[in-house]
């Protein structure tokens, strides 16, 4: 999958977190978390596209990894809201199979940014 693509998948994902949480914020919701939601959520596709302009192999890798971390960090808020029966199960369902795969798509890039950058070392 090219990274174009993993820049538009980031960023619709974005846009659902954000409707997300603009939902939960509408029914009275606890908004001091579900703003941690918001950040963890829409900083993965930030991250992504400035991985995409990165100065350096290490600098793409590093800002794919802070958007690997945010991925970890956003399938937990998720897990919370769906857990505290603040957000559905096909809301939870629908954004945790997007972190997934969000997820996957990064880790499959960083490993092939690493070992593109070992072979460029051992050259």
């Amino acid at each position: 999958m090219s990274d174009n693509k993993l820049v538009i998948l980031s960023k619709q994902f974005a846009v659902e977190i954000i409707h997300l949480c603009e939902a939960m914020k509408a029914r009275g919701k606890a908004s001091a978390i579900i703003n941690q939601l918001l950040r963890s959520g829409t900083s993965i596709g930030a991250n992504i596209h400035e991985g995409n302009y990165a100065s350096s192999k290490a600098d793409f890798i590093n800002k794919f990894q802070i958007a690997l971390k945010e991925c970890y960090e956003t399938d937990y808020w998720l897990s919370i809201f769906y857990d505290a029966k603040i957000i559905s199960y096909e809301e939870y369902d629908l954004a945790i199979t997007k972190c997934s795969k969000l997820r996957k798509i990064l880790i499959a890039s960083i490993t092939t940014a690493k070992k593109n950058m070992k072979r460029m070392k051992c050259e």
